[in-house]
């Protein structure tokens, strides 16, 4: 098993404490087993820049099993979804009620939910919070149903039903063809940002800088539009 683990980063030093392997030290020497901790690096998302790459890297390998865990889902923490195949979202009590579980677009990214610290007052209650509002959520005929599970991961309780279910939506997502169209969809949308970003640096060549500021100045004084000024600047990067 490989596991990416991203830490966000300091916005004022820019570092990262990357404490992850510490939290895993009973597994972190396992005989196949590979743990790497990331930086967010300011990138939006929950991601880093570069956890796409890495999980290539590692499927090439040779590992069947490759765990992402993300700096945490707020209301854009959710880039995680397009990445990956299963989407585990993890809740715990005392993180808020359903309505703020439905702001922070888990409902939407989740293929399997998870309440920790089951062994907590106030567990149940997400539980039940959970599931009132996924029977909000419109699923098309044969739809994948979302399982909610509750474990105690201190403990090792509820472990095997959790590793039971992402089993089970791998399956599903054999049988229905989802799996070719999600790995699609994250195929494009990797090669869309890939070329975003060799855009961007283009603009920082030598007198296309100044082009892009002189554009952005007659957006300022009304002589232009941001979609002129836009289509202006690709015509000048030959695209």
């Amino acid at each position: 098993m490989g596991v990416l683990a991203i830490d966000p980063s300091s916005p004022f030093s820019g570092g990262a404490l990357l404490g992850d392997r510490v939290r895993m030290g009973d597994h972190a020497t396992d005989e196949g087993v590979y743990i790497r901790s990331m930086a967010a690096r300011g990138h939006l998302g929950g991601l880093s820049w570069s956890t796409p790459q890495a999980m290539r890297v590692l499927d090439a390998a040779g590992f069947d099993v490759v765990l992402v865990e993300t700096v945490g889902v707020g209301q854009s923490e959710v880039e995680v979804a397009g990445l990956a195949d299963t989407t585990v979202v993890l809740l715990a009590p005392g993180m808020g009620d359903g309505i703020q579980a439905a702001k922070a677009g888990i409902l939407e990214i989740g293929d399997v939910y998870v309440v920790n610290k089951a062994d907590r007052d106030g567990a149940d209650q997400v539980a039940r919070d959970l599931r009132g509002m996924l029977h909000l959520v419109d699923r098309s005929s044969g739809g994948w149903q979302q399982p909610i599970l509750k474990t105690v991961a201190q403990e090792g309780e509820g472990v095997v039903e959790v590793v039971a279910a992402l089993d089970e939506h791998l399956a599903w997502l054999g049988s229905s063809g989802q799996l070719v169209r999600r790995r699609a969809r994250r195929a494009r949308a990797e090669i869309e940002a890939i070329a975003v970003a060799a855009l961007r640096r283009r603009w920082t060549v030598v007198g296309e800088h100044d082009e892009l500021d002189a554009l952005a100045t007659a957006v300022v004084d009304g002589t232009s539009d941001p979609y002129a000024a836009a289509d202006r600047l690709l015509g000048q990067l030959g695209t």
